[in-house]
């Protein structure tokens, strides 16, 4: 996918929004003021960095091995939950998948109440 694909498809999620907190890089998309996806969107260095539950972190990293890997900005006890996918010939589907994942990843971590919320007032 091209860096303006993931844009469109980051925001199509309920409520997402596009934020700037350390600069012009990492473009980050946020849902409830949390962060589920932070993308490079430079050629040379094209990234994008998604929440995950650990379990499924690793089995991303096993199975896309040297192109999915642990968050590589994240402190050593954050990184099982962030994985840094390099882009380049990466499955647009696959990319699509782990999108999502990172904002349910994200949504779920908010009180019921809140999830009701988010998903009820778009």
């Amino acid at each position: 996918m091209k860096a303006d694909e993931i844009r469109k498809y980051c925001l199509s999620k309920c409520k997402a929004e596009e934020t700037f907190p350390f600069g012009p890089v990492p473009i980050c998309y946020k849902l409830n003021g949390k962060i589920f996806a932070q993308l490079y969107p430079f050629a040379q260095d094209y990234k994008i960095t998604l929440k995950c539950p650990a379990d499924l972190g690793d089995f991303y990293r096993q199975i896309y091995p040297g192109q999915v890997v642990r968050g590589y900005h994240c402190p050593p006890v954050q990184q099982p939950y962030w994985n840094t996918i390099f882009l380049a010939d990466f499955p647009n589907h696959e990319l699509q998948r782990m999108i999502d994942l990172a904002y349910d990843t994200v949504l779920h971590s908010f009180s019921k109440k809140k999830q009701k919320e988010i998903l009820m007032h778009p």
